[in-house]
């Protein structure tokens, strides 16, 4: 697929490209998975931390202390967004910070704070959707499926 694109470049744009590849920096892939690594890391382990604080404070189980973890962490990305903090640690960090749950509040809540000035239904409720809505019906097919599967089991025997 690579060479059809380059059959249909002018001499001068692939000579350009090569140029261009040539003086591109090199990427610091080690840094980079470290990075991702310690923040994701750091995260989770914040997440550990409140799902502790409410087994052992607040008398849930571990099951039950889930949901309320989620959403504390949910809340402290949206907050740290709201501030501009989520941002810069992003900056730092890369893919720790999008792949946990956090990073998936982080964008609902920029897209909400970027359109904001369009008003609430079609401004931030819109662009929220844009993110959430392909999340959102992932989810559901997702667990019509695990439905399906889970069913044909135990109809099977």
């Amino acid at each position: 697929m690579a060479d059809q694109k380059k059959k249909k470049l002018t001499l001068a744009q692939q000579q350009y490209q090569q140029l261009a590849k040539r003086h591109e920096p090199p990427r610091p892939l080690l840094r980079n998975f470290v990075r991702a690594f310690l923040v994701g890391g750091v995260i989770c382990l914040i997440g550990q931390g409140i799902q502790e604080m409410f087994i052992r404070y607040f008398d849930f189980t571990e099951k039950t202390a889930a949901a309320p973890t989620v959403a504390v962490l949910i809340f402290l990305s949206a907050l740290l967004t709201g501030l501009g903090v989520y941002d810069r640690i992003a900056q730092w960090a890369g893919a720790g910070t999008s792949v946990p749950v956090t990073g998936f509040a982080n964008s609902i809540t920029s897209a909400a704070i970027e359109h904001r000035s369009e008003g609430f239904v079609l401004g931030v409720g819109g662009n929220m959707f844009k993110l959430a809505g392909s999340v959102i019906v992932f989810g559901v097919f997702a667990a019509f499926v695990v439905g399906i599967v889970k069913t044909l089991f135990k109809m099977g025997g």
